[in-house]
């Protein structure tokens, strides 16, 4: 009687063990690890933010506390306690940042410690426009009303015309496109026409709010047609092959160096500074005839608490003084 006992209370703990056994692997695939955690093969520093925080002119910084990868807001730039201008600039220069707000401060010096930048992509932060400059990053939410919108020209002309900018536009240099790859070209990209091969693996900008994307697409018909714009943007992501950012100059570079893709399309001064720093990042230059130039502008925002300190930077950014450091990344500057 006590054996059949033992072996019924066995069987019991043994269907138990098996069902908390099973939660436990269906709450793992759940979870998208599949019971696999394995450590980093790269180097924590190749999270950013990857200026050592040099992008916060705030003059009394207080307590530091950054933590790569758990605690970091890479695209938020100073003070927002007490700001004297607030700028939204499209994210790929936001490298740019530290050396062009040192050199306006030194002209500028009422403005010292007291700029406020946001480096998120353009379309992003028309979002965050239309909801009041209110962001909410995590568990914190603060609120941040630019008083200029620097971007691509194209779109600073629209949102003048839509009455959230206000004119003349200023326009101060221009970007060129190229293929980041990882250090060593493992995926042995040569060119656009590559993405179209099977297994080739990308990381490419969001066209819902990149407007990086838009140019990528011209480029990639010019190259190969609209069989392989389709390829990189439709089946592509449809079938995982091609990884969508969100943040596509933070994102690029970071899923390159973890081995998550071959390639992705990104501007060149983006690549030029992944490699002034040190990261295993390349890049391979596009020809000509399928390359596409952004021009970059910028314009007041509408009601800007700031007004006189945003065009004091307006101003500023078409200066020899500013286009030598947008020339440091490669940048060239706007001519009519």
């Amino acid at each position: 009687m006590k054996t059949r006992m033992k072996l019924r209370l066995a069987a019991v703990v043994s269907a138990a063990c098996l069902a908390v056994a099973g939660l436990a692997i269906a709450h793992a695939a759940d979870t998208g690890w599949n019971g696999k955690v394995e450590a980093p093969k790269y180097k924590g520093d190749m999270f950013p933010p990857w200026q050592g925080g040099a992008n916060n002119d705030t003059v009394n910084k207080g307590f530091l506390f950054t933590v790569p990868e758990v605690d970091d807001m890479a695209d938020f730039h100073g003070d927002i306690d007490h700001p004297k201008l607030i700028l939204y600039i499209g994210g790929n220069y936001y490298f740019a940042v530290a050396p062009l707000v040192k050199t306006f401060e030194a002209e500028h010096p009422e403005y010292k410690g007291g700029v406020f930048v946001v480096t998120i992509p353009p379309g992003l932060e028309i979002k965050a426009m239309k909801a009041g400059g209110i962001f909410t990053v995590g568990n914190m939410s603060f609120t941040a009303k630019p008083d200029a919108f620097l971007a691509g020209l194209k779109k600073v002309k629209s949102l003048i015309s839509d009455g959230m900018l206000v004119g003349p536009p200023v326009a101060y240099a221009t970007n060129d496109l190229t293929i980041m790859i990882p250090k060593g070209n493992p995926g042995h990209i040569t060119g656009l026409k590559d993405f179209g091969k099977p297994g080739v693996k990308l990381v490419m900008p969001n066209p819902a709010f990149e407007g990086i994307a838009r140019q990528i697409e011209a480029s990639l018909v010019k190259a190969g047609g609209k069989a392989l714009e389709q390829k990189v943007y439709e089946t592509g992501v449809k079938d995982g092959s091609t990884i969508l950012t969100h943040i596509h100059h933070r994102q690029t570079p970071l899923f390159l160096m973890q081995g998550l893709a071959d390639a992705g399309v990104t501007w060149k001064s983006e690549a030029i500074f992944q490699e002034q720093i040190g990261h295993p990042i390349s890049n391979i230059d596009l020809p000509a005839k399928y390359n596409t130039t952004a021009i970059y502008g910028g314009a007041m925002v509408k009601d800007a608490a700031h007004p006189a300190a945003a065009k004091a930077w307006l101003s500023f950014v078409q200066t020899p003084a500013a286009l030598k450091i947008f020339e440091h990344y490669g940048f060239k500057p706007y001519k009519k």
